[in-house]
Order: C-alpha cells, then sequence, then structure tokens
C-alpha cells in the first residue's frame, strides 16, 4: 500500500467526462468532500464546463438559487437551505490583478465559513489559503461532439493530503 501524500504534495486524480449531466454529477459528489473554509479553483478555457461542475456543486451543498455563471456581478452568494456552509461562487475572468483586486470581494472574510468556488482564480487567489482544491478542466482533442473533458482534481495542503479524491470517481 502507498503511503499518504505529505502535505506539500497534491493528492490527485484524473477522470474522464463525456456529458454536462456527468460534470453536475461530479459536482454533486465533489461537494460531499467539501466543507467551510474551503477554496476550490476551476481552470479551463470557455465552454469547459466550470459552471456546469459548480451547478453541480451548489446542488449537492443544498444551497439556493441558481448557480449560473457570476461573470458579470462577479461574484454571487448562495445560502444553505440547511445547516451547511453557503456557497461564493466567484468569476476572476474580468479581473486582471491579483489578489489586491479580489480584495474588495472580501472572500478573506467569507472564507471561513462558506465553500468559495472562483472560476479563473488562477494566480488571483493563492495567498487567500495554502489548503485549496484545483479543478482544472480540458477539452479532448479531436473529440467530435465536444462534450468530452478530462478533468484533474488536486488537493493542496494538510486539508487534503489524506482526503480520498477516488470517491469522485464513484
Amino acid at each position: 500500500m502507498e503511503a499518504p501524500a505529505a502535505p506539500h504534495n497534491p493528492a490527485e486524480i484524473e477522470l474522464t467526462v463525456t456529458s454536462p449531466e456527468q460534470m453536475r454529477e461530479l459536482g454533486r459528489r465533489l461537494a460531499k468532500l467539501l466543507r467551510a473554509g474551503d477554496l476550490a479553483m476551476l481552470s479551463g478555457e470557455l465552454g469547459a464546463g466550470k459552471t456546469t461542475l459548480t451547478r453541480g456543486l451548489g446542488e449537492g451543498l443544498g444551497v439556493r438559487g441558481a448557480v449560473t455563471s457570476p461573470t458579470f456581478v462577479i461574484a454571487r452568494v448562495h445560502p444553505s437551505l440547511g445547516d451547511g456552509p453557503p456557497l461564493v461562487h466567484v468569476d476572476a475572468y474580468r479581473l486582471g490583478g491579483g489578489l489586491d483586486e479580489m480584495e474588495d470581494l472580501d472572500l478573506d472574510v467569507s472564507l471561513p465559513e462558506s465553500v468559495i468556488v472562483v472560476e479563473w482564480g488562477e494566480g488571483k487567489v493563492e495567498e487567500l489559503t495554502d489548503e485549496r482544491l484545483q479543478v482544472r478542466i480540458h477539452r479532448a482533442v479531436g473529440d467530435t461532439t465536444d462534450e468530452v473533458r478530462h478533468v484533474t482534481v488536486a488537493g493542496l495542503g494538510a486539508r487534503w493530503a489524506s482526503t480520498d479524491l477516488s470517491v469522485l470517481a464513484a
């Protein structure tokens, strides 16, 4: 049996998703691993499925409101319908700077009691916490249906070192 990853090594899994419904289901499964204080950074080209994944996360977390792309409002808060954490959904695509521009959103204040999902957050929100989940979504090359995605989920920091990401493949 392999030893658990050290805190500085990411726990990582690669998955193939073949439809938008499977991407939503991945989000629902991922929601079971998330808790208040977690930051998830989503990356991938336009139309890769970041918002579809986040929609599934919202369903899995049981939050209020339809999860849609917050591109023009930058951030949207979805309160929990139960006793779980709220979901803060951020689209950092139009934000050019790093954490300076993000500070106006008060994500550091929201982080302890919320699950924060940031689309296009690389190079912009890493300073919020050393413990984060990075989700990279890539379209399959040569796919004529444009549905197949390769998704890499990597947990960084002590929070994710002992988390079994293989449950995402179920």
